[in-house]
């Protein structure tokens, strides 16, 4: 059955639309709640996503950065999992990679079913393109970004993945906002009086059991500012989208990286 003659199928089923109408009150208030007001075209684009893919706000499935829509790996796993998808292959493209530089490029397959010829996405990092907080994992990274092209065809997904955006987890620490372009720290506790991003962050920290000094110190290292308060919205929107991804994805590893922010026992303040 072609997409479309499968959404009118599943459009039409009460339980579907049940379904559907119970996701996008949640997700209508989840992108409320983390980016305040949103104009018409951000929300019915965000309905459409709804709709079409099931992707939750809460879950982590999809990132609003800049006035756009992203999705992230955990939104497109979502994605194969519920299309039961048959497999998927990654290799290591040897010709091209270069392990002394740490230069990875990956070739990802996704199959949709076993009679599947595959969907074939390439991906590709270096110490250039990934952020200081991953460095010595970049065929990890280019794994996940080939994953991440081979999904997005296999499915007809034009959103790009947060894993895709270079711009995110450059190298180089991004410039600390001049004080025009921020705003302090309110006395409600704010960052940058945005309580929204705030709330959530809190909520990401309850729900994974983590130590909230811990993550304020591995997000301002993150945001490459000296205070959590001094990162730019925007940075902080990535922060949360990373702490959602690394969670997800392998949170005995994101408690390893966050004790490697605890300082030691009887050290300086």
């Amino acid at each position: 059955m072609c997409n479309a003659m499968y959404c009118i199928a599943l459009l039409t089923a009460g339980g579907f639309v049940r379904h559907f109408s119970s996701i996008w009150r949640r997700n209508r208030k989840s992108a409320r709640l983390a980016w305040g007001a949103l104009d018409r075209g951000c929300m019915d684009q965000l309905k459409f996503l709804t709709a079409h893919y099931c992707l939750s706000v809460t879950a982590g499935d999809v990132q609003l950065l800049n006035g756009h829509w992203y999705v992230t790996h955990s939104g497109l796993m979502g994605i194969a999992q519920r299309r039961r998808c048959a497999g998927i292959k990654t290799a290591a493209v040897k010709s091209l990679s270069d392990p002394t530089v740490s230069r990875w490029i990956f070739r990802a397959t996704v199959y949709k079913s076993s009679f599947s010829a595959g969907f074939v996405g390439y991906g590709d990092a270096d110490p250039s393109n990934v952020s200081p907080l991953v460095r010595g994992a970049e065929m990890r990274v280019a794994e996940t970004r080939a994953v991440n092209r081979a999904l997005r065809k296999a499915y007809g997904i034009g959103l790009c993945s947060v894993e895709e955006l270079g711009w995110l987890s450059g190298s180089s620490k991004p410039a600390v906002p001049s004080p025009a372009s921020n705003v302090s720290q309110s006395s409600s506790g704010s960052l940058n009086g945005q309580p929204r991003l705030r709330d959530r962050l809190c909520m990401l920290i309850r729900q994974y059991n983590l130590d909230p000094t811990l993550v304020k110190a591995y997000a301002a290292d993150y945001c490459g500012t000296a205070e959590l308060r001094d990162a730019g919205r925007d940075l902080v929107e990535s922060f949360i989208s990373h702490l959602v991804a690394s969670a997800k994805d392998n949170l005995d590893s994101l408690l390893c990286k966050l004790n490697s922010y605890a300082r030691p026992a009887g050290g300086k303040s």
